[in-house]
């Protein structure tokens, strides 16, 4: 006998109490009064017909609620991408919902109650709500993939760079040499292109060519990583040391990345990165652009619906990567990079400098002031000076014949010649520079067109030294030597002998 008729048969049969009747039946009063009030307002009576099934004595007492089966639910999926929009609230997509439906719509705490029990059915990692365009995640695959050299049978390991957008999904894949800081950076860049556009904040992993020293609270980023954040106008939040939940979303796109790209990979074999980099390409767009089960669209039109109108804008230009090193200026007024040697202002000998090195520049400034910039030099243990850094004394030393000629014809054709054979009179050129820088340097004190005449002078008597050239023009006998001279007459006499006479 069920719990029913047995509380109707110890009320009417038995005259027991309410709160007797719960005790024995283990129910709460409550229970057994709203039973006996359910009894008296159906149209049954007691004793019950032995006809009267326990079902219908059930349906009668306790009639089902009004059926809601005529309200219409909500897309909760489709509430749950836009709340990702930045602005966005419940309210506002349950007044839209109510506009659409009216009187078949819930009202909104039930609306609210529904999508709380939808959210909770979902993954743990639908709980985090990204805006769109707000965050990146980044990090690396754990597995390499090996690229051979086909020359030496060398095999390197490529390293996979993953970076994910919080909102859409959308990932970006790519593969490099090595995790360096030039790599790293460079990824980024990728990235930023191949999304057409930056987000607001990034979260990469502590790794060492983003963190310098991890830390929980206040972590110490790179210099190089915080120029290029600073170019592209976006931030830096990275997760916390052993906390993979801080960038859950890119623990679930390495995940992926792992099991729909490399794994396809792992019977094929690559040369070279590029061609490494443009299968991966395929294989991601692939990825990205099948239908996710949970949401009913794929990562590439969740991407082209939130993230790509809410991205920044990219700057003019490409990030270059520069690399930031403190130099002492030696006596020799260089600082050493990569083995090859870069000159600064002599001044600033045994002072500290910050060594900017581009791919193309070597940029060097000291408190903050560019002092020095020079072609980057791929030639070990060479010298690249400018002459301007250096010392007066040391100037004369970096002279060469071109440039001692050079000086020469811009004074006149005679200086240019007597330069010219000053540097044949010696064994090497060198010997006979500051015999030059001292003749070109007459033409400071006593002009250009003087010495150029005692040149002339020079040349007509054959006398190609400095210290004639200065004499002409100290006692101003430029030109002299050029006058007509008075033509000897010939004389006959008894005591002057011709030609003749030694025949």
């Amino acid at each position: 006998m069920s719990k029913i008729k047995e509380a109707l048969r110890l009320k009417f049969d038995c005259g027991l109490s309410n709160r007797n009747i719960a005790a024995c039946l283990k129910l709460g009063p409550s229970s057994v009064s709203e039973l006996l009030s359910r009894f008296k307002q159906s149209p049954f009576t007691w004793p019950l017909s032995d006809d009267i099934s326990e079902q219908q004595l059930t349906s009668a007492l306790y009639r089902p609620k009004s059926s809601e089966s005529h309200r219409v639910m909500p897309d909760f999926a489709a509430c749950f991408l836009e709340l990702k929009r930045k602005g966005m609230t419940k309210m506002l997509l349950w007044q839209e919902y109510y506009e659409q439906h009216r009187e078949q719509a819930y009202a909104y705490t039930q609306f609210c109650e529904y999508y709380n029990r939808w959210l909770k059915k979902q993954k743990r990692s639908m709980r985090q709500m990204h805006l769109a365009g707000d965050k990146l995640f980044i990090d690396y695959c754990g597995p390499t993939i090996p690229v051979v050299n086909p020359d030496t049978g060398e095999s390197r390991q490529a390293q996979v760079f993953v970076a994910t957008l919080g909102a859409s999904g959308y990932t970006y894949v790519e593969a490099f040499p090595s995790q360096k800081k030039s790599d790293w950076l460079e990824a980024h860049a990728n990235a930023f292109e191949h999304f057409g556009g930056v987000p607001a904040l990034l979260v990469p992993d502590n790794l060492r060519s983003a963190v310098t020293k991890a830390d929980r609270y206040e972590p110490q980023l790179n210099d190089s990583y915080q120029k290029l954040a600073a170019h592209y106008q976006t931030a830096i939040l990275p997760a916390r040391p052993y906390k993979p939940k801080d960038k859950a979303k890119a623990e679930n796109a390495v995940l992926l990345v792992e099991r729909w790209i490399m794994m396809r990979l792992r019977h094929q074999t690559f040369y070279t990165f590029r061609a490494l980099n443009l299968r991966i390409r395929e294989l991601m767009n692939e990825m990205n652009q099948r239908v996710m089960k949970q949401v009913g669209v794929s990562r590439k039109a969740l991407f082209e619906s939130l993230d790509r109108p809410a991205l920044r804008l990219l700057p003019a230009y490409r990030f270059e990567y520069t690399e930031t090193k403190q130099a002492k200026v030696g006596p020799d007024y260089h600082i050493e990079y990569l083995k090859h040697y870069y000159s600064v202002p002599h001044q600033l000998v045994g002072q500290h400098v910050l060594l900017e090195a581009g791919i193309r520049l070597v940029s060097i400034y000291f408190q903050n002031k560019l002092v020095a910039r020079h072609p980057k030099s791929e030639r070990l243990r060479g010298m690249t000076t400018c002459e301007e850094h250096m010392p007066g004394s040391h100037q004369a030393q970096k002279w060469s014949p071109e440039r001692l000629q050079g000086w020469g014809a811009s004074i006149g054709h005679a200086t240019h010649q007597v330069v010219t054979l000053l540097l044949q009179s010696r064994a090497h050129p060198e010997q006979a520079y500051r015999s030059c820088l001292g003749l070109l340097s007459l033409s400071r004190k006593y002009s250009e067109q003087r010495l150029e005449q005692a040149c002339c002078d020079a040349l007509l008597v054959k006398k190609i030294h400095y210290q004639f050239i200065k004499n002409l023009l100290l006692n101003r006998r430029e030109g002299v030597l050029q006058q007509d001279v008075t033509v000897t007459p010939e004389l006959h006499h008894s005591n002057v002998r011709g030609p003749d006479f030694y025949h």
